[in-house]
């Protein structure tokens, strides 16, 4: 039986595709335009001298810095999440007492509590701890308000395993440790990827506790470069769109790699 196309469909994926692309060919192709050209053309023109002075303004007037302390920062967080989550996931899903259960709804709660409304506690207790203006004051915060939903994530792809699977490793002598890195950590490599990027986007967008737990230059992170880099460029366009491309380019090389990791860990345990 034949199937009648629909045009709906295309028309919308088209519209969809208009709207998605415009705002990159617009960001892209002003960045290899200069100040005047970009002014006199207009967003939509397409540079017809290719320069590459705006990124070498971005990158000799500290972005060098900013990138890699934002690496510093997301690299900590994600580690931090990696270490805690899995096992703390696995001792939710697999116990049965009523301290597990108390962890798991005390994170829960953590859903519902915006980093807005605790800055000032946090920020005094950074400030007490001397961890202020330090990378290592934004790193725990930002793993911190991390932890709920990536507990929530993988302890939801962990439930997905089988209960047969687990006496089948029991029945083999396997104790709950050996349980855990033989058959829920391979299992669950789809949710791990996915609160790995999750937890790296979070550190690599993170601005507030950027902006109130640090102050010095050496402690700046990209998205606080990219608010100097307004106010410094002021309508210098293809130069502030040059660092936010540079920003870009991190986060869209973790989508590339880790895009059908990120599909099986949304699916569920082994992506069925």
């Amino acid at each position: 039986m034949k199937t009648r196309p629909n045009y709906f469909a295309g028309i919308g994926s088209f519209v969809w595709l208009l709207i998605v692309a415009i705002p990159l060919y617009v960001m892209l192709s002003g960045t290899f335009q200069t100040r005047e050209e970009f002014g006199d053309n207009g967003p939509l023109s397409f540079p017809t001298s290719f320069t590459l002075q705006n990124y070498v303004d971005a990158i000799t007037s500290g972005f060098g810095r900013y990138f890699l302390n934002t690496v510093v920062v997301t690299v900590g967080v994600v580690a931090i999440v990696l270490l805690l989550v899995p096992p703390l996931s696995y001792a939710i899903v697999r116990s049965q007492s009523r301290a597990a259960s108390f962890v798991f709804r005390f994170f829960l709660l953590g859903l519902a509590i915006p980093a807005q409304a605790v800055i000032v506690p946090v920020f005094y207790l950074i400030n007490t701890v001397g961890l202020y203006d330090n990378l290592i004051g934004v790193i725990l915060p930002t793993a911190a308000f991390a932890l709920p939903i990536c507990t929530l994530i993988l302890s939801g792809t962990m439930r997905d395993i089988t209960g047969e699977l687990y006496e089948a490793m029991a029945m083999d002598g396997a104790s709950p440790a050996r349980a855990f890195f033989r058959l829920v950590l391979p299992l669950s490599k789809g949710g791990i990827s996915t609160i790995a990027v999750f937890s790296a986007l979070q550190a690599w967008n993170g601005f507030l506790f950027p902006l109130i737990l640090t102050q010095s230059e050496s402690t700046r992170v990209v998205t606080l470069g990219l608010f100097n880099f307004q106010t410094q460029y002021g309508i210098n366009i293809p130069g502030l769109l040059a660092a936010v491309t540079l920003s870009m380019v991190p986060v869209l090389l973790v989508y590339l790699f880790a895009r059908r990791a990120l599909v099986q860990g949304l699916m569920g345990a082994g992506g069925k």
